[in-house]
């Protein structure tokens, strides 16, 4: 098995509605193996050890009656406010953590991008070698969210507000894509441009 010191693991992370998917598609045609953790998030949310701890620790009940999460509550909760934000993003961070490790420990491959929204929050920077943000401004965001996820603008902004803002990612980041003018195939080509670069080590 591979060491974690052997594996260059690269992190992709950006404001909500403001291109990542695109980006990521383009690293794994260049020969990255993407691991998208909106996904390992949503498997999380499955697992009975996560689902108890939530029963427990919230005072709302954001499970259905099947004792599944119910995720447009969850949304709702952890959305309008930061500090259940906080405490919901802290019980759930370890296990998506530890299924992250271990998927990439057994992947056999050695340059990883991992597509996560919430990587700062997360500590999962302190794995990477390079970390790139997607940016655009929040109008263009807006517009993304409400059309991709069928939600209203005011659900979209709070998501956005719950979110680090741009020149968080700015400050943070060794590469920086901006994508306001939805220009695809420019978004691509930077996108494929960087990822080359990373590849080479430059």
């Amino acid at each position: 098995m591979l060491e974690l010191s052997d594996i260059n693991v690269v992190g992709l992370t950006g404001m909500s509605g403001a291109g990542k998917s695109t980006v990521s598609g383009e690293f794994m045609v260049n020969g990255f193996f993407v691991i998208n953790c909106d996904r390992l998030a949503y498997s999380v949310q499955c697992e009975p050890a996560f689902l108890k701890e939530i029963s427990e620790k919230f005072e709302e009940d954001l499970l259905n009656d099947d004792r599944t999460l119910n995720r447009a509550k969850t949304a709702e909760v952890v959305f309008s406010d930061p500090k259940k934000n906080r405490k919901y993003f802290d019980i759930i961070f370890p296990y998506i953590t530890y299924d992250l490790l271990d998927l990439i420990r057994t992947s056999g491959r050695t340059n990883i991008l991992l597509d996560a929204p919430t990587l700062f929050e997360a500590k999962l920077n302190i794995l990477c070698s390079h970390i790139i943000s997607v940016v655009a401004d929040r109008k263009t965001c807006l517009k993304r969210i409400t059309e991709r996820d069928g939600i209203t603008e005011a659900q979209a902004l709070a998501r956005l507000c719950a979110q680090h803002d741009e020149e968080f990612f700015r400050a943070r980041s060794d590469f920086i894509i901006e994508n306001n003018n939805d220009d695809f195939c420019k978004l691509e080509e930077t996108a494929l441009e960087i990822a080359k670069k990373i590849r080479k080590g430059e």
